[in-house]
């Protein structure tokens, strides 16, 4: 069946805002993600957003709410932790804390939602989706700017080291193919994409790809389906959630697909959205 499709490609880049590369904290790397479970789970049932050690060991949940908090990701200083709340009307909004959960802060109140946060290389601005557009405001939540209105779906903003934003959106589907592509991922040096596809068919898998789209390379192959890659700060390991299991959990890889690795073993849970710390 013809449908129209969600694709990531060379048309998706857009040169946004001029942006310093950020120089990132000092210490070791730690990973933020979002973790729901059955009424059964030990872990709750409700997302809630935690955050473990690179190796998956001292797993620490950061919100413990009776609610719905997803879509975690740090700033490139690492001293933040940005994600998506929803309030007692569904509506989602965006939120800061520290890394160990305190010093809530609450950065943006409209009436529709706010998702999928993603912080400039220099930790000065914050693009993020509000009802399906991409927008753009300043780390302390002013000065709210849309970057797109037109009628296209846009989603899952990430930035690149000279500040463009590579996005997914519809605005470029072929109505001939039924393949999607999304959660796009920018390296730290900026020379390749890690998103996910159903470009062969089947469930999703991880690729990489240039910025222009060009040399798409497959590292993942399992059964289960892959997706939501994000990238250690040296851009030797990428990190992404996987259904090779039968629930959830966070996996982690080199850079060319090799050593795929399990991190989370949280029973009767779903694992989300992992991010590392820069």
């Amino acid at each position: 069946m013809i449908r129209r499709s969600i694709v990531l490609s060379a048309a998706a880049f857009l040169l946004l805002l001029a942006c310093s590369e950020g120089t990132g904290p000092s210490g070791p790397p730690a990973i933020v993600f979002m973790s729901f479970g059955s009424t059964t789970s030990p872990y709750g049932r409700d997302p809630d957003i935690y955050v473990m050690d690179s190796l998956g060991r001292h797993v620490v949940n950061l919100t413990h709410r009776v609610g719905i908090d997803v879509d975690p990701a740090w700033s490139p200083d690492g001293a933040k932790i940005i994600f998506s709340r929803r309030d007692s009307t569904g509506a989602g909004h965006l939120f800061l804390m520290n890394p160990d959960g305190s010093d809530l802060t609450q950065l943006t109140f409209g009436t529709n939602s706010e998702w999928g946060p993603a912080w400039s290389p220099d930790g000065a601005k914050i693009a993020f989706i509000g009802s399906s557009h991409l927008y753009v405001m300043n780390a302390d939540g002013t000065g709210i700017t849309p970057l797109l209105t037109d009628a296209f779906y846009d989603d899952r903003p990430s930035w690149s080291p000279d500040g463009r934003i590579v996005f997914l959106s519809n605005r470029g589907a072929n109505v001939h193919t039924s393949a999607t592509e999304e959660t796009p991922s920018w390296s730290p040096d900026g020379r390749r994409i890690a998103f996910a596809s159903n470009r062969e068919g089947g469930v999703f898998q991880i690729w990489l790809m240039n910025p222009d789209g060009s040399s798409p390379v497959r590292l993942t192959s399992d059964a289960g389906g892959n997706g939501e890659p994000s990238w250690s700060p040296d851009g030797s390991k990428i990190v992404f959630a996987s259904f090779r299991d039968h629930d959830v959990e966070i996996y982690v890889m080199h850079a060319d697909g090799s050593q795929q690795t399990r991190l989370t073993h949280m029973l009767g849970t779903y694992e989300h959205w992992p991010h590392w710390r820069p």
